[in-house]
């Protein structure tokens, strides 16, 4: 409309970011809370498995990242704007508002999928325990493998390696990256993948606002024990740290071993625009 009113830029930007990571996590963490608790309490096992938890999460990633993509280049994951920034040129100024804004937007998604799934959370898991605690944020082997707090850190930083690795090979204009804007579908397709080859040791959160969100989200809503694991060490710090680390790893690789010999030739046929930020998960 003539005359409307638009906001400022990195204000837009924020809320773009708020509203990928708020649809990302009430899939992602929606998806989780049908298939552990739901199927828990001898539903059909059509409410899901491991299989349907990675699919609902790529899905939630791709679609996160369209919500968000034209305004913000829809990183939804705090390692994703760290390593941009480190390597891409993403203004160091913009890090914190992105990364307050993916918190906040895991934070209230975590909320409503808490309170649509009260009941049947509480029936599944009257005390709130760890038996329930990784619908929501992450655990050494899922809460039962025999994994502990150094393997599930181990295990963060691979797994958000190997997804910024492929989130710059699919994003950068001089590799052949997927066209008609099908990058965030294949982006979604790698955390799936992600899911299913490393999801045992640490619950692949592999982006720290999602596990940071939701797990305040569930202590504010009852669970006493969140930001400890089912050894009883503080467990909250690894998946936080461990995929900044792994991201900026990743990215760095990338560029190592494929971008800086990826000759400039050519560059020049891809219509010009903006080079694509996706992420993830």
């Amino acid at each position: 409309m003539a005359g409307e009113q638009r906001l400022p830029t990195l204000a837009a930007e924020v809320l773009a970011e708020f509203a990928g990571t708020l649809i990302l996590i009430l899939f992602g963490v929606g998806v989780v809370a049908q298939a552990v608790a739901g199927s828990g309490l001898g539903e059909p096992q059509s409410l899901g498995g491991h299989d349907s938890i990675a699919w609902a999460w790529g899905i939630a990633v791709t679609l996160g990242v369209y919500v968000s993509a034209r305004l913000s280049g829809g990183h939804i994951n705090p390692a994703v704007t760290l390593a941009l920034a480190v390597y891409k040129g993403f203004p160091w100024r913009k890090v914190i508002p992105f990364w307050t804004a993916q918190f906040l937007g895991a934070f209230i998604a975590a909320l409503i999928v808490r309170w649509d799934y009260n009941e049947i959370l509480t029936k599944f898991d009257p005390g709130l325990t760890t038996k329930s605690q990784f619908v929501f944020s992450t655990m050494p082997g899922n809460g039962s493998l025999p994994v502990g707090l150094w393997g599930g850190f181990r295990d963060q930083v691979i797994g958000t390696a190997i997804l910024l690795f492929l989130v710059l090979a699919l994003t950068d204009l001089k590799n052949a990256p997927p066209l008609a804007n099908l990058a965030p579908l294949i982006i979604g397709l790698v955390v799936v993948a992600i899911g299913m080859a490393f999801g045992a040791d640490a619950g692949y959160a592999i982006n720290p606002a999602r596990d940071l969100g939701p797990r305040l989200a569930q202590f504010i809503t009852g669970y006493e024990h969140a930001w400890r694991d089912q050894y009883g060490d503080f467990y909250f710090w690894v998946p936080i740290v461990g995929p900044l680390i792994g991201g900026v790893i990743g990215a760095g690789l990338y560029i190592l071993l494929i971008g800086r010999h990826i000759p400039e030739e050519g560059a020049g046929e891809v219509p010009t625009r903006p080079e694509p930020e996706y992420d993830v998960s």
